[in-house]
C-alpha cells in the first residue's frame, strides 16, 4: 500500500482532506474503491517521495494513487513517519513534532547528501486540558498527509509532502486562542540574516556543490525559513524561535528557492490554511549566502 495529498507543493497546490480509503485502527481495515480527487481528496502529486505512516504498530503505505485514512484512532506511542526524502514522528503526549529529518537521498533538489536533522523540534505549548484525550484522524496518499490530532481542548493538524525542498510542512492550531509554538533547529542548522534579502533564514552554512565539482555528491545549499501566517514571531535566537500563532493559522515551513525568493509574506487565514502563497520561478532568487553568521553569533 501506498498515498499522498496534493496540498503543500511547490508551485502552490493545496493539499485537500479528503479519502478514498477508509482504514480504521480499531477494527478490521476496509477498502473502498475511487479515483484521486473523489469526494474533495488529493490528487496525485507525481513527486518521487512517497510517506508510510506507523500508528500503534501497523504500518500504512497505500498503493501508488491510493488513499489510506485513519479515523478517531486513540494513539499508544509515537507516530512514525518514513518518507523518501523526509522523515519525523510526532507524539500524541504533547502533540509536538520531532526529528524533522532531510535523508539526503538522490534528488536534482537535494540540499544535503546524508541524513540531517533540520528541527529537532516544533512543540506547541498547551495545557493539560487542551492536550486531553487526543484522537487520530489521518490521510496519507504517496509523498504528502494530514494528520489531525482532536482533543476536548480543540484540534492540531499537521500537513507534510515528502519532497528534498519547496513549501513542505506547516502545524495548524485550533484551540480558540493563540498557541505558542516553539521551533529548535537540529544540531547542526542555526537561523541568520541573509544578506541579500534581510529576511531570517535557517541552514548549515554548507556552500552547494555542482554535479561538475562531485557527480555524485552534488547538492543544493541547505536553505529554509520559518513561513507564518496569522502568525507573530515572540522570540529569535540562533537555534530557536517561538511564535504565537492565532487559533487557525499556521506554521509553515519552506526549503530551497521558497525560501529565499523575494515574495512578499503569506496572506491571512484562520480557517483551512494552506501553503498556496509558493510562488516559486515567478520571482527573483538571490545568490547563496556566504559563510552566514548565526544569530547572536
Amino acid at each position: 500500500m501506498r498515498t499522498t495529498t496534493r496540498g503543500l507543493r511547490r508551485g502552490g497546490a493545496a493539499l485537500a482532506a479528503g479519502t478514498l480509503l477508509g482504514l480504521s485502527l480499531t477494527g478490521t481495515a476496509v477498502a473502498k474503491g475511487g479515483e484521486p480527487g473523489d469526494d474533495g481528496g488529493p490528487a496525485a502529486a507525481g513527486g518521487t517521495g512517497n510517506y508510510s505512516v506507523t500508528v500503534n504498530g501497523t504500518t500504512y503505505d497505500p498503493a501508488p494513487g491510493k488513499d489510506a485514512k485513519v479515523s478517531g484512532a486513540r494513539v499508544q506511542g509515537v507516530v512514525t513517519v518514513r518518507g523518501v526524502h523526509t522523515t519525523f514522528t510526532i507524539d500524541p503526549a504533547t502533540l509536538g513534532v520531532y526529528d524533522y529529518t532531510l535523508t539526503g537521498a538522490p534528488s536534482a533538489e537535494r540540499m544535503v547528501t546524508s541524513p540531517t536533522v533540520v528541527f529537532a523540534s516544533k512543540v506547541p505549548t498547551l495545557s493539560p486540558a487542551q492536550r486531553a484525550t487526543p484522537v487520530l484522524d489521518l490521510q496519507v496518499r504517496d509523498d504528502a498527509l494530514v494528520a489531525t490530532f482532536r482533543t476536548a481542548g480543540g484540534k492540531l493538524k499537521v500537513q507534510a509532502k515528502d519532497a528534498p525542498q519547496g513549501g513542505i510542512f506547516q502545524m495548524e492550531p485550533e484551540y480558540g486562542t493563540p498557541v505558542t509554538l516553539t521551533h529548535r533547529l537540529g544540531p547542526t542548522l542555526f537561523y541568520f540574516v541573509n544578506p541579500f534579502t534581510g529576511k531570517v533564514n535557517f541552514g548549515n552554512g554548507v556552500d552547494a556543490v555542482s554535479s561538475a565539482q562531485s557527480p555524485s555528491g552534488a547538492h543544493e545549499m541547505l536553505l529554509g525559513k520559518d513561513s507564518p501566517q496569522v502568525a507573530t514571531k515572540t522570540s529569535q535566537t540562533g537555534t530557536e524561535t517561538t511564535w504565537t500563532v492565532t487559533s487557525g493559522g499556521r506554521m509553515g515551513g519552506v526549503l530551497g528557492e521558497d525560501a529565499v525568493e523575494l515574495s512578499q509574506g503569506a496572506t491571512n487565514c484562520t480557517k483551512d490554511c494552506q501553503a498556496q502563497n509558493q510562488v516559486r520561478g515567478s520571482l527573483p532568487v538571490p545568490p547563496d549566502p556566504t559563510n552566514p553568521t548565526p544569530i547572536g553569533g
